[in-house]
């Protein structure tokens, strides 16, 4: 569970409070339009990327988690977090108990200027279901044409601005991405492999592959908790066997258990490549963490198929 130093009660209030008569809000900068820039935060700097390319110069975005070391999981969140909320046009959560405190600190925080989107039930992921929904491509686009929406509604002044940032996003930056996942779909799709959490889920089901893996064992990793005993038989097998062509793990959660499975699977022969839960290195764009993921992945899976 998500430890917080500080209530949330507390920081709302203190957000409240400067964000009202006791303090002066930061002023906006002015786009080239004449209409204000928009204030933009996002719990996770995966949904910023997108949001600060979509916004493009009139909208300003701030991501709360923007460091590879941070964990979305246990993040905790400060008054200047609350501060940030309390003054955002729009607050981006993923949702799906992924980041509670961020969805605690809207509810701290109300506006009813503020726009507030959460993925998880934008995209009709239930509360128990899978959280990683920024490695369902089906899902990115959907983020994709909410957030021009949301940004039209706010500045509709600039409607054609925002339409204009979303074909240029979907058509030029985010080219390689829907490239690299069409070409391992066409390619790959069916190919057994085996994944260390369910943070792979999403994606190998985009890319049409055949994930193995008992999900008890992908959520118990990405939940932190200990895996089944019968679990970690049946993955041995998979990988003794060579049911699995490949073994894809997050590189940012290499529990015991994760490590074992690496080693195995190299001596096995099996190809393995990484992901990561945030944007690497810091600073990169969405797409081209995703592209150098999807090439990596792709390479693997040429080597374990021989195609």
């Amino acid at each position: 569970m998500t430890r917080l130093p500080t209530t949330l009660a507390a920081i709302g209030l203190g957000a409240l409070l400067l964000a009202s008569g006791c303090a002066t809000s930061p002023t906006k900068a002015a786009s080239t339009t004449g209409s204000h820039r928009l204030e933009v935060v996002a719990a996770e700097n995966f949904w910023g990327s997108l949001a600060s390319q979509l916004g493009g110069t009139h909208a300003h975005v701030t991501s709360i988690i923007n460091s590879p070391d941070a964990d979305p999981h246990d993040y905790e969140p400060t008054a200047s977090d609350g501060r940030a909320i309390a003054g955002a046009d729009l607050a981006i959560v993923n949702g799906v108990g992924y980041d509670t405190w961020a969805s605690k600190l809207i509810a701290a925080n109300p506006s009813p200027a503020r726009t507030d989107l959460t993925v998880g039930a934008l995209v009709g992921v239930p509360t128990n279901g899978n959280p990683h929904r920024w490695y369902s491509p089906a899902d990115v686009r959907t983020v994709i044409d909410t957030l021009t929406a949301d940004f039209s509604k706010l500045d509709p002044a600039d409607r054609s601005y925002f339409e204009a940032q979303r074909t240029q996003v979907l058509t030029v930056s985010l080219k390689g991405y829907f490239d690299e996942i069409a070409a391992i779909k066409a390619r790959y799709a069916g190919t057994p492999v085996g994944a260390s959490e369910s943070i792979f889920a999403p994606l190998a089901q985009g890319l049409g592959l055949t994930l193995l893996t008992p999900e008890s064992f992908l959520d118990a990793i990405s939940e932190g908790t200990d895996p089944t005993a019968r679990d970690k038989t049946l993955i041995d097998a998979q990988i003794t066997d060579h049911r699995i062509k490949l073994y894809v793990y997050n590189s940012q959660n290499a529990t015991p258990d994760v490590q074992a499975q690496v080693s195995a699977a190299r001596k096995a022969g099996i190809p393995v490549t990484t992901v990561t839960e945030t944007l690497t290195p810091a600073g990169a764009s969405f797409q081209d963490w995703q592209v150098r993921q999807l090439t990596s992945l792709q390479a693997a899976l040429a080597q374990a198929t021989g195609k």
